[in-house]
This record gives structure tokens, C-alpha cells and sequence, in this order.
């Protein structure tokens, strides 16, 4: 039976907004107000510290095409007037003062005694150097923003990246994938478009609203009232039609995360819906998120489209009211026509800040909240720093020793209870027992992925807590059930065991891990690349480069954790080969819940509920006749 539609939103929107960004325009990530604005924005804001000189060469080249563009405008009505007596030569042209200098600009270049074509034209070649001016400040202020804008989100992703590494275990066990990815995607992206192209925004409009403001009142103060008392209209419609835009676009969002995050999981699950028959279920689902986000994108489309026509037709009304007082006041003789032209223009660039600064307000919010999601991260407390007189155990033996360890991820809530056991080199150490009852945390407690809340862990004598971090996790491989290969060549995540390691030292590591031979059927041999964590070799080859590269670090301790239970049986005993040869000298210890792999062990212990209880070795437990037994033979289930 397919699902509703409020149970697909529910179940696929949150993990797919985070993996997915939304198309050009719309609000990706975090949606909302932030939490803390102030702070926010003040951190956000010392990420400019670096920049202050380029920051004020850009306010100085806004200023610079703000007002080149308002001058150039005013120059108009000189020429204007100009025109006007050259028609009618009766009329009586009263000039505003800054026409009158306008006006003596363009004389200085001809003459008072030149003609009309004469002034026409010095004014036109004074209007095109003005606007030039306009151009290239504007130009170089896009240059200088983009490139301090994207050294700014170059920094905070390298801050993030930094932190990232400096985070412990706890943290990415906690977090999904996708919800840290999203750091770096969404939140990210939506403080580069808000620092590179809305703050800009944001500023040039407030400069050009205060200058077209200030050469209003010096043409005509009762036109520049009447420009005034539209503002409170213009200011509540933007307000009302940003409200809903933003509301729909986070709506339309949650409809595209929803959608995505769907056709994500039925396409990576394709088989298994083909074997349930599942495929009409699947199209009746689809066509219910699709529906959805066609309802919910028309109703972002419409609110986000509407924005510019309605404050263009308040403008408009706004712009003939203007007219129809001007035309008043030009015949009243207070105001001449070039004048009244002047300030048309002006009335109708007056109303653009306002609405795009309204309309700005959601991507700003947007960024904000992101940025602050960002700044969480950075501020998670990192590891615990290494202790001042940390031992850099020059030459570890690898002699492991637990000593009545109780552990727990919370708490409140215990996993490990009182675990004493020793490993001495070139033991193997076998840990059997059903799901979630400890096995996996013994070895993240052995890497100091967790410290013990009591009890110590030793190694060679030395308390693992004592050891510098980097040192410890150096001198301890790991072979892990779920295998992961980077990008690149098969050399290349062999050597990642050991970046120093030769070629040669490359090639004897496969061997050791019986790899060598699959390797060199490939089409490049070791020079082979491996793209999508492996995608093109199959489970036990991407194994066996995992069992190579825990044999190329030369590691004293080894970890295998259910290294075998994802392949066959003929690809377990080569992987068995592989691990038993970098096993020698080493101290292993083993995770199975094949307990035919952990025959000859030199000691096995059972768990359960975070207890040993049972341990020895193969023989010694089968006579015990205990849970090993019960598994071992059958009579009891790994659960």
C-alpha cells in the first residue's frame, strides 16, 4: 500500500534537503530566521578583518558609481532646458541650483556664446565620460567583491575542513553524513551569495537611496513629499509579498528535498523494488511527491514572481502622481521641464532599493541561519588536547593490556563492564558474542576513539591516554567490515597505509595480502584507478586492498573487525591467507561472527550485555560447553 503524502514528506525531507541543493534562487539549507542575529553576523563580519583596505577602496567606487550615475541624470535637465528655450524662445526657464552648475559645466567646455547643437554636444560627451566613470567603478567594485568574497568563504571552508579533522568519533557517530555535508554545500553557498551578491546589494541600494533622496529635495521639496508618503505603501506591499514568497519557497524546498531524497533511495534500490514488485507503489509514491512539488513550486513561483511587476505598478502610480504635481508646479513656474524630467527618473529609482531590499530580506535570513549552523561546527569542543608530557613511544611492541574497563557512549548507559584481558605480541585475540555487546567498542576504545570513564588500557605499560594520539593511532591497523577506497589509483590506497612506502614496499604488501594477483589483472595493473569507493572491483578485491593496506603500515597492532562476513567463502579463505601472513609478530585482535575464523585464536572471549563470560582458547571452550559451544554448534543463533 503506497504511503500518504504527509508520510513521504516526513520520512524523505529532512535527509534530502540536506544532501540536495534547490535550483538558482530559491532558499538551500537552513531556512529561517537564525537564532542569535547579532552574533551571528558580528562573527561573521570578523572574517573581514583582512580586508579592510579592499573593503574601503569598494565603498569608495560604490559611492563613486552612485553618484556618477545620480550626476549624469541630473545633467539631463540643463539640456533639457536648454532645448526648451531653443523651441520657445519666450519662455522662462528658472534654473534649481544644481541645474545652474550642471549647466555652467557644460558652458566652461563651449562658450556662453555657442548654439544649441554646440552645447548639445559638449554635453553629451560630458554625460558619456560620467558614465564611464560609473562603469569602471562599478566594474572594479564587482572584481574587487567577488575576489574578497571568495577568499572569505575559501577561509571559512578551510577553518570547517581544519576543524573537521580536529572533531572526535563521538561527533561523526552522532551527526549523519548528509547533515555535516550540508555544512559545506548549502550553508556555505548561501553565505557566499549572501556576502558576494545580496550584501552588495543591500549597500549600493541604501547609498543610492540616501543620494537620489538628497538630489530630490535639492530639485523640489513638495515633489520629494509626495515621493515620501509612498514610501510606507511600497515598504508593507515588499514586506507582505517577501512574507509569503518565503514562506512557499521553503515550502517548495521541502517539496524538492522530499522529491530528491525519493528518487535517490528508489534508484540505488532499484533490484530490491523489482523483486518485491514494488514498481507501481513506487510510481503511485512519485506521483504524489511530484504533484506536491508542482503545487508548492507554482505557489513560490507565482509570490517570488510577482515581487517586481506589483512594486514596478506602485512605482508607476507613484511616477504619475509625481508627473501630475510636477506639471503643476512647471506651470506655476517653480519647477522647469527640465527639472520635472530629472525627477521622474528619479522618482522611479527611488522605489528600486526599497523593493529589492525587501526582497533580499529571506536570503539574508537564510544565510544567517546557515552561517550560524557553520559556526556549531567550529565550535564543537574538539579532542581532548595530547597531555604535556604525552609519551611518543619511540618503538611500540604492541603488549595490550585491559584492566577492569567499564565504558559507555552516555553516561547513564554502560556497554563495557569490568573487561580485563592482555594481548602480548603475535597473540590473536578473538572477541565473538551477539550484535551490541561490546565487541566493536573494545577496539574504538583501544584507538582512543572514546576514552574509559573507569579503569585503564595499557600498552607496553604505558596508559593509552598518555600516548600521544597521532603516535597511537600510527602504530594500529584496521581491516573493517565496511571497506572504503578514495578516488585514485590502486597504488595509491594501498600506499594511504603509509605515505612514505616505496613501490616495491607496495607491491610486497599485496602479495602479503594475496592481491597482488587480481591487481595485476586489471587493465593497469597498480595504476588501475578506483572511482566510487570501489564501485568497479568487487567486495573481497576491495577487502583485499583494505588487508594490504593494513599490511604495508607495518603497525604492531591490528584490528580486523568482521573483515570477512560480506564475501563468499573462496574469497574469505584468500583474505584469511592474506591476514594470517600480516598477523606474525603482530598483536591481533578479531571480530567474527564466523566463528570458524577464529579456530586458532590464541584466546577467545565471549561477550554479552558488555561482560566476558567466557574466555580461552577453541578447544578449552568447546569443553566448557558453555555459549561457544551453543554457537559453535548450532544450538544457539548470533542475535
Amino acid at each position: 500500500m503506497a504511503r500518504t503524502l504527509e508520510k513521504l514528506r516526513q520520512q524523505y525531507n529532512t535527509r534530502a534537503v540536506q544532501n540536495h541543493g534547490g535550483p538558482g534562487g530559491t532558499i538551500r539549507g537552513a531556512t529561517g530566521k537564525p537564532k542569535n542575529m547579532g552574533m551571528t553576523i558580528k562573527r561573521l563580519f570578523s572574517y573581514y578583518k583582512g580586508y579592510r583596505l579592499r573593503l574601503a577602496l569598494v565603498l569608495i567606487l560604490m559611492f563613486t558609481n552612485t553618484a556618477a550615475s545620480l550626476i549624469g541624470g541630473y545633467f539631463m535637465a540643463p539640456i533639457i532646458d536648454r532645448l526648451t528655450v531653443a523651441v520657445a524662445p519666450n519662455a522662462e526657464i528658472r534654473m534649481s541650483t544644481f541645474e545652474r552648475i550642471a549647466d555652467n559645466a557644460i558652458v566652461s567646455l563651449v562658450g556662453a556664446d555657442a548654439g544649441a547643437m554646440t552645447y548639445i554636444m559638449a554635453a553629451a560627451i560630458l554625460l558619456g565620460s560620467i558614465y564611464l566613470i560609473a562603469v569602471f567603478s562599478i566594474y572594479c567594485q564587482e572584481r574587487l567583491m567577488t575576489a574578497i568574497t571568495h577568499s572569505m568563504i575559501e577561509n571559512i571552508r578551510n577553518e570547517l575542513f581544519e576543524k573537521l579533522q580536529k572533531l572526535p568519533v563521538r561527533y561523526f557517530d552522532s551527526k549523519p553524513t548528509g547533515e555535516i555535508m550540508s555544512r559545506f554545500t548549502n550553508d556555505v553557498d548561501n553565505i557566499e551569495m549572501m556576502l558576494g551578491d545580496t550584501l552588495t546589494a543591500l549597500i549600493a541600494g541604501v547609498v543610492s537611496l540616501i543620494g537620489t533622496l538628497v538630489f530630490m529635495i535639492t530639485t523640489n521639496l513638495i515633489l520629494t513629499a509626495v515621493i515620501v508618503v509612498s514610501i510606507p505603501i511600497i515598504t508593507v506591499v515588499a514586506g507582505f509579498i517577501g512574507k509569503f514568497s518565503s514562506r512557499y519557497y521553503r515550502s517548495q524546498q521541502a517539496a524538492l528535498g522530499a522529491l530528491n531524497g525519493y528518487m535517490e533511495e528508489t534508484v540505488t534500490g532499484a533490484k530490491v523494488v523489482k523483486v518485491f514488485n514494488h514498481e507501481d507503489e513506487c510510481v503511485e509514491e512519485f506521483n504524489l511527491l511530484n504533484d506536491d512539488m508542482r503545487n508548492t513550486q507554482f505557489k513560490a513561483q507565482f509570490w517570488g514572481g510577482i515581487t517586481m511587476p506589483v512594486m514596478g505598478n506602485i512605482s508607476q502610480i507613484s511616477y504619475s502622481v509625481v508627473v501630475g504635481v510636477g506639471g503643476l508646479l512647471m506651470f506655476a513656474g517653480s519647477l522647469t521641464p527640465g527639472g520635472l524630467t530629472v525627477f521622474a527618473g528619479y522618482s522611479r529609482q527611488f522605489s528600486m532599493p526599497i523593493s529589492r531590499i525587501a526582497g533580499q530580506m529571506a536570503t539574508i535570513f537564510s544565510a544567517l541561519a546557515g552561517a550560524e549552523r557553520v559556526f556549531e561546527v567550529m565550535d564543537t569542543e574538539p579532542e581532548k588536547p595530547d597531555a604535556a608530557d604525552a609519551d611518543p613511544m619511540p618503538a611500540m611492541k604492541g603488549d595490550v593490556v585491559f584492566n577492569d574497563v567499564t565504558f559507555g557512549y552516555n553516561p547513564d548507559k554502560v556497554v563495557l563492564k569490568h573487561i580485563s584481558l592482555y594481548a602480548h605480541p603475535g597473540q590473536k585475540i578473538a572477541f565473538v558474542g551477539s550484535t551490541g555487546a561490546g565487541k566493536t567498542t573494545i577496539t574504538n576504545l583501544i584507538n582512543r576513539f572514546y576514552d574509559v570513564q573507569e579503569g585503564t588500557i595499557t600498552i607496553d605499560g604505558v596508559n593509552v591516554q598518555n600516548i600521544k594520539r597521532d603516535v597511537l593511532r600510527q602504530n594500529i591497523a584496521m581491516v573493517l567490515q565496511d571497506t572504503h577506497l578514495f578516488t585514485g589509483t590502486v597504488r595509491e590506497n594501498i600506499r594511504y597505509g603509509r605515505l612514505d612506502a616505496t613501490d616495491e614496499e607496495v607491491v610486497e604488501a599485496a602479495k602479503i595480502a594475496s592481491a597482488h594477483s587480481f591487481i595485476m589483472r586489471l587493465a593497469d595493473g597498480y595504476d588501475t584507478m578506483i572511482e566510487g569507493d570501489g564501485t568497479n572491483l568487487s567486495q573481497g578485491q576491495r577487502q583485499l586492498l583494505n588487508i594490504a593496506r593494513a599490511a604495508i603500515s607495518k603497525a604492531p597492532i591490528l584490528v580486523l573487525d568482521e573483515a570477512t562476513s560480506s564475501v563468499d567463502t573462496r574469497t574469505e579463505r584468500h583474505i584469511e591467507h592474506g591476514m594470517d601472513r600480516i598477523m606474525k609478530s603482530r598483536t591481533t585482535f578479531v571480530i567474527a561472527h564466523r566463528l570458524s575464523t577464529v579456530r586458532n585464536a590464541n584466546a577467545i572471549m565471549v561477550l554479552e550485555n558488555g561482560e566476558i563470560i567466557e574466555r580461552g582458547d577453541h578447544d578449552d571452550l568447546l569443553e566448557q560447553k558453555g555459549r561457544y559451544y551453543e554457537l559453535y554448534t548450532g544450538k544457539s543463533e548470533l542475535k
